[in-house]
């Protein structure tokens, strides 16, 4: 599973030109699904990003975890962090997890913070999509469960 994340002081989904997903402050997490991953690799993803000190804290410092920031978190399929660009001009995407897979493995993602407490906006898996964001900091930060 490979997760980007961007610590935002807004972000918003679209589709269609509809709003479907916002937040203030949090995290915009772009969620890929490689076809190895489990639920197993999943809960443990979701509990370290939200674990992760990655806001300011009184002083400055990046201390605070999202819970104690008071953020949420709005997550967004994004079967392209699976791009394979050795070869040719074109990415191959043969890496990531079928759609089946990443749907539900997506939806566990969601449904696993959530159950941490987290307030959790989405994305339309599959749909194409219009994401907004302004990045705090900025901050991103990548995580692959495979390294």
């Amino acid at each position: 599973m490979r997760a980007l994340l961007q610590r935002v002081a807004r972000a918003e989904v679209r589709v269609d030109d509809a709003p479907v997903g916002a937040i203030g402050l949090g995290l915009l997490v772009l969620l890929g699904v490689g076809p190895d991953d489990d639920e197993g690799i999943t809960d443990a993803l979701a509990r370290r990003v939200t674990e992760l000190r990655i806001f300011r804290d009184d002083e400055g410092r990046t201390n605070r975890s999202l819970a104690d920031a008071g953020g949420a978190i709005l997550v967004v399929s994004q079967f392209t962090l699976f791009a394979d660009t050795t070869k040719g001009r074109r990415p191959g995407f043969t890496g990531a997890a079928s759609p089946d897979l990443a749907e539900r493995l997506y939806e566990r993602f969601a449904a696993t913070l959530e159950s941490l407490g987290v307030t959790v906006a989405h994305g339309r898996f599959g749909a194409e999509m219009a994401v907004e964001l302004v990045n705090d900091g900025p901050f991103t930060i990548w995580l692959d469960t495979a390294g």
